[in-house]
């Protein structure tokens, strides 16, 4: 029987991160994982192929709406190098995954995990059975399906099949208007569809801030996709060529394709937990604690099968956690520093509370916003649609959270991460110097609106 130090059940940027730094502590590493490419639903259906089709369209939907300075004629879109692309960039990812496996001295074992104790897990396919002293379950999550759906894989599909249509369907239906149906939603207008968004709740994204979330929308609105809030989708299904969506009230819509993006859901069938003591709660999800371990004391869990946001950078830093908690004592996950992107064009993105969590806890906060239309470097690109807003608190000035919309938004805000993380002021980001031109000014300035007053506005 192979033995380990650990073993991973799950090789997605929650398990496959948290097994490189075990190997680095100087454990000793196995990793199960039942799909042949490393990586997870992120990398293979997920975060990268999607935004693999979300940056080159954006450059089409440019070309189409006329670029600055120049006049294109003639473009045709070529689906299938598009999506040969994305294929590559996927692969590339994967490839550098088993090298980085190889240079750590990691074992990884192709099959399905299930645990035959709290010390043993089989390999289904091989029929291998592994021990441990270790165990971190990874398995992340999958579509949510719901009871009125009928999914066929071709005219109602879930975000993985929406990730490679033969074709650019003429009307494409979004159930759900969270971060995964407006991106493949935007994917594919870019392409020539013609997309409607049905979203259950009262304003699209709606873990996001809300003027975050209203400022969307009407940017989306613009630039030509059909939203409708406040809808409540009673079934879906195949229908002829195409798919028929029946709304509450007796509407009905059809469409050429239908993608469900109602949620996801842990990942946790076929491991037998009640063998190794586990149960999950009542979303499917196991329970952990600040140092995500399980109820039993040497089984840790990461990712989309805990509680928390289903974010593969939020999978990651747990899985570090739980691995330097097992080598060393102690691990940490700052979660209120973990920001949250929307990649479409202009991005969308947030970190820390967002002022309706500020209301509902009954912290006092100040507000500073800076516009994109203020900003010479946006002015330059042409990106004047945007904002970013910076809440501190209003009596010690700490930095609580951050939000914007606008171009590379998601990148802006990756220093509002860090100034949350190391417990940042308005006026220590504000002094701070930031070049000039640079988009970063913008957050700057919103700092300095939030502490005093900005300087350009």
């Amino acid at each position: 029987m192979e033995a380990y130090d650990l073993l991973v059940i799950g090789a997605g940027p929650g398990g496959y991160v948290a097994a490189i730094r075990a190997a680095q502590l100087g454990m000793r590493v196995g990793v199960v994982e039942k799909e042949k490419a490393l990586g997870g639903t992120c990398l293979r259906v997920g975060c990268i192929p999607s935004k693999a089709l979300l940056e080159t369209t954006e450059r089409i939907y440019e070309v189409k709406k006329g670029l600055i300075g120049a006049r294109v004629q003639g473009l045709e879109v070529d689906l299938p190098a598009l999506l040969a692309h994305k294929d590559k960039v996927v692969q590339a990812n994967a490839q550098g995954i088993e090298f980085l496996f190889k240079k750590n001295g990691i074992i990884r074992h192709l099959g399905r995990a299930r645990f035959l104790s709290d010390r043993k897990v089989l390999v289904e396919e091989t029929g291998e059975e592994l021990s441990a002293r270790y165990f971190l379950i990874a398995t992340g999550s999958a579509p949510l399906i719901p009871p009125w759906a009928e999914v066929d894989g071709k005219r109602v599909v879930t975000s993985t099949e929406a990730l490679s249509f033969p074709e650019v369907p003429g009307r494409l239906i979004v159930v759900g208007g969270g971060v995964i149906g407006l991106e493949l939603g935007v994917v594919w207008h870019r392409l020539g569809a013609e997309v409607l968004i049905l979203e259950y709740l009262d304003r699209i994204l709606p873990t996001l801030d809300a003027e975050l979330s209203r400022a969307a929308e009407k940017v989306f609105r613009k630039e030509g996709l059909e939203i409708r809030t406040g809808v409540k989708v009673k079934a879906v299904r195949p229908e002829g060529r195409g798919a028929r969506v029946e709304l509450e009230g007796g509407e009905v819509l059809t469409a050429d394709r239908v993608l469900l993006a109602v949620g996801r859901r842990p990942y946790t069938e076929g491991l037998d937990l009640e063998r190794a003591g586990l149960a999950t709660d009542e979303k499917g999800r196991i329970p952990v604690d600040e140092h995500l371990r399980t109820r039993v004391p040497h089984i840790y869990a990461v990712g989309d099968v805990v509680p928390g946001p289903m974010l593969a950078h939020k999978a990651s830093e747990e899985g570090i956690a739980a691995v330097e908690h097992m080598a060393k004592g102690y691990g940490h996950v700052d979660y209120l520093a973990i920001p949250s992107v929307v990649y479409t064009h202009p991005e969308v993105a947030g970190v820390g509370y967002t002022e309706e969590e500020l209301k509902a806890k009954g912290i006092p906060y100040k507000v500073g916003r800076f516009p994109y239309s203020a900003s010479g470097r946006a002015r330059a690109m042409g990106e004047t649609e945007g904002f970013v807003k910076v809440l501190a608190h209003a009596k010690t000035d700490r930095i609580l959270g951050v939000h914007g919309i606008g171009a590379r938004v998601g990148d802006v805000l990756a220093e509002a991460a860090l100034a949350i993380f190391f417990k940042a002021s308005a006026e220590d980001l504000g002094r701070a110097p930031h070049a000039h031109p640079s988009l970063s000014e913008i957050l700057k300035e919103a700092a300095l609106a939030a502490w005093e007053k900005a300087i350009h506005l």
